[in-house]
């Protein structure tokens, strides 16, 4: 007797063989689902410190990029509820994503209790900030109590507190393992480190990435366009994947910052090419 589970395996397995397109579609499915990178584009809300916030959500169309890390010029601290809403209607609309706030500079316990509660009134679990080291053990109690975590971004040569990833990983090591770093890797080849080897070697404690290329592996190194500068971009990419980074790599473009969309758009075009390029599967020219 044909039950209804039978029957149903029995017309697929019929279509199956009576349809090769239909099971290499369906191969070529999973293929794809398989090949999505973990990591997701943003921008860094940095990038927009001259422009209002329409006006950036404008420039991030244009680029078709979804996720911003929310800045305080375009969302004050004191913010309402009502005005927050607003806010995050507002990223709707353009099809954005709020995904964090930051970088946060915080020098007092005050100025902590102030971005943790900025951070939950605006209903994100990510604080990019840059705390006095002597700090870290209130910031440590914090995370415990909102549950969130916090990366401390970093700033190569240009300041003693926080130059590259290791300063920060040493610092944080034994505390709680939400804290971590907003790993620039600009700021990271400024000082002279190596930002492949270093996103390999501390990648469990990497919670936010600001995307960036420099001229030189020095101070004197500017941010320029992202596929012109010295770090190896592609090798980078492929050590997203190697490590499994499921959070965002957000542009932090500071070239031009008046006039910065040619850049921004090139920035873009060029990580979303390499992405796609170096995917398994593509065939090689």
């Amino acid at each position: 007797m044909t039950n209804r589970r039978s029957f149903l395996k029995n017309a697929v397995g019929t279509i199956a063989l009576a349809s090769p397109a239909a099971a290499s579609f369906g191969a070529s499915q999973t293929n794809a689902q398989a090949n999505e990178d973990l990591f997701k584009l943003g921008i860094a809300g940095y990038s927009f410190v001259h422009f209002k916030l329409d006006q950036a959500l404008e420039m991030m169309k244009k680029v078709d990029v979804h996720y911003l890390c929310i800045k305080d010029f375009h969302l004050p601290f004191n913010s309402t509820a009502e005005q927050i809403t607003t806010f995050h209607e507002t990223l709707k609309k353009s099809g954005v994503t709020g995904y964090a706030v930051g970088p946060i500079y915080m020098k007092t316990t005050q100025e902590i209790d102030n971005g943790f509660d900025y951070a939950r009134r605006v209903g994100v679990k990510l604080i990019v900030g840059v705390p006095n080291e002597d700090l870290l053990p209130y910031i440590d109690k914090k995370v415990k109590e909102y549950d969130m975590r916090y990366a401390i971004h970093i700033h190569g040569p240009d300041i003693k507190l926080w130059p590259n990833a290791s300063s920060v990983i040493d610092a944080v090591k034994n505390l709680d393992p939400r804290i971590g770093l907003c790993f620039d890797m600009g700021h990271d080849m400024r000082f002279g480190d190596d930002p492949i080897a270093d996103l390999e070697k501390y990648n469990k404690r990497i919670f936010d990435i600001h995307l960036k290329n420099v001229t030189a592996a020095s101070k004197d190194g500017k941010t320029c366009e992202l596929g012109r500068g010295v770090i190896d971009v592609p090798a980078f990419v492929a050590m997203l994947r190697k490590v499994k980074y499921d959070g965002c790599c957000s542009l932090e473009y500071e070239k031009d910052m008046k006039d910065p969309l040619a850049g921004i758009a090139e920035s873009v075009g060029y990580f979303k090419g390499v992405c796609e390029a170096s995917k398994k599967g593509k065939r090689k020219v």
